[in-house]
């Protein structure tokens, strides 16, 4: 910066003496022969060349001014290591490799398959013990995430479903999303919007089948015959934020609680597990003991349908321990990043590394999570990293045996994505995603929105998660050796325990 400055001290200096030059050439412009007037466009084209130099050295220097000077050479410290220097064994590799492809085959599917009976057999008890004229409706079941995305590695055996609520008739939901026209949402909760709860018919001019007399073989399409006597419904019965008219998210995870705990006293007796709440402030973050001490974990996420797509309003995520305030509610695109996913699958080479590429580095980031603690680093962000150098790259780079140099691509794509602060949606405002993934325009047309923000804004976090991520890459080999089992007799040993 302070080069900078003197450098463009220096073109401010010359400039002038230009000027000055300039201004007597101009003096003596009647004297001038027709060679000096060629000189003096010379000069004149001389001067705004440096001139816009000068300006284009103020806006380099305004940049530069955005980021900390400590930040600068926060990846350039002694001891520094990059993805092209860490140490990576092909032997251990391929080992780590064939056991997560073991625990995905033999494990992870009769997981899945427990889980959405169970689920089942729990939402139905939910329906019923909700009073049909006054709860939410609940709607079936939606399975996301790494279970359901086939790259889970890491123990517990955890599952997340998404479950869509609707209000009881005659009330619907309309949302209000960051990048509506005219939107009010902070800027600090791009990603989110508000769900008012409104009446059918409320904000109408009204039906004239209330003034007209229809006749008894007549029906209005609009309203039943019934809709007379429906009674109406306080906002703390429709779940929503004190004084307003829009859904909160506190509201909606205590109904959430009480009524999955009053559906699995119904059905209890017929299962021969336990089932505890693992955190309160999670509606349905379930627990599940069987007697020989295996643990399954499961996010059952109450959620509202932005209009006929598959996004979803959520009330949390398992993995935050901030939430947004109410009303704000974070949109997920969960089951558009599932399909996603699908689409590269037919496309890539049958035996493709993508997944194991991800699985490495989120058992990395778990690992080093256990030793140094929490980051600003998460899951979703090595996901979204994967999403992006797959819209980047040709299908047929990821064969497996190019996984090494994938690996190497993907911690690359992340390293720079810190250094810049920047890692944007796979899905908002990203023309790279293909037209059949069919995320709505709105969502396509929208500003892109940068998931490091929050690395911005705080410089202590932001030195951490470095930090957090410097030693992952120092301790990736003997993390994974360490967790990889032997190979005897040419067969993999049984699963370990520790994963």
């Amino acid at each position: 910066m302070a080069r900078m400055r003197e450098h463009e001290e220096r073109l401010e200096l010359e400039q002038a003496k230009l000027e000055k030059e300039l201004s007597q050439l101009d003096s003596k412009q009647e004297e001038a022969s027709s060679e000096g007037g060629y000189s003096w466009y010379f000069w004149s084209t001389v001067s705004f060349i440096i001139f816009f130099t000068v300006e284009m050295g103020r806006v380099d220097l305004a940049d530069t001014e955005i980021r900390p000077a400590e930040d600068e050479d926060i990846f350039s410290e002694s001891g520094s290591i990059t993805p092209k220097t860490m140490v990576l064994d092909k032997d251990i590799l391929s080992n780590f490799c064939d056991k997560c492809n073991y625990t995905s085959a033999h494990e992870n599917w009769r997981v899945r398959e427990f889980v959405e009976g169970f689920a089942d057999d729990l939402l139905e008890s939910l329906r019923s013990v909700c009073d049909r004229e006054a709860d939410m409706e609940v709607g079936d079941f939606v399975g996301i995430g790494s279970m359901f995305e086939s790259w889970k590695v890491c123990r517990p055996l955890m599952c997340d479903l998404i479950v869509p609520f609707s209000p009881p008739d005659p009330y619907f939901f309309q949302f209000h999303l960051w990048c509506s026209p005219n939107s009010d949402i902070p800027p600090d909760m791009q990603g989110c919007g508000k769900i008012k709860v409104t009446r059918f018919g409320e904000n109408e001019e009204g039906c004239l089948c209330g003034s007209v007399n229809l006749g008894e073989d007549m029906l209005c399409l609009l309203h039943s015959r019934n809709d007379g006597i429906k009674v109406d419904h306080s906002p703390d019965e429709l779940l929503c934020s004190r004084n307003t008219p829009f859904l909160a998210k506190d509201q909606v995870m205590k109904w959430f609680q009480i009524s999955v705990t009053k559906a699995w006293g119904r059905i209890s007796h017929k299962y021969d597990f336990e089932v505890t709440f693992r955190n309160l402030d999670s509606a349905g973050a379930l627990k599940i003991r069987f007697r020989s001490g295996k643990v399954i974990v499961m996010n059952i996420i109450p959620v509202v349908q932005l209009e006929d797509s598959d996004a979803y309003f959520v009330s949390h995520f398992p993995s935050d321990c901030d939430s947004s305030p109410d009303p704000h509610w974070p949109l997920s695109f969960a089951v558009y990043e599932r399909n996603l996913l699908k689409h590269f699958t037919k496309r890539l080479p049958r035996n493709s590394c993508h997944l194991l590429c991800l699985q490495i580095v989120t058992f990395l980031h778990r690992k080093q999570t256990g030793l140094t603690g929490k980051s600003a680093l998460t899951n979703y962000h090595l996901k979204t990293a994967l999403l992006h150098l797959l819209l980047s790259k040709r299908p047929s780079v990821w064969g497996i045996e190019s996984m090494e140099h994938r690996l190497r691509d993907m911690l690359g794509f992340l390293q720079r994505s810190l250094q810049e602060k920047r890692l944007h949606h796979v899905l908002i405002g990203n023309s790279k995603v293909p037209e059949e993934v069919r995320v709505p325009k709105i969502i396509r047309k929208a500003e892109p929105i940068n998931l490091f923000r929050s690395l911005v804004l705080q410089t202590e976090l932001y030195a951490a998660t470095v930090r957090h991520f410097q030693e992952m890459l120092r301790n990736a080999s003997v993390l994974i050796q360490e967790y990889t089992p032997h190979l005897s007799n040419g067969g993999l040993h049984s699963p370990d325990e520790r994963l």
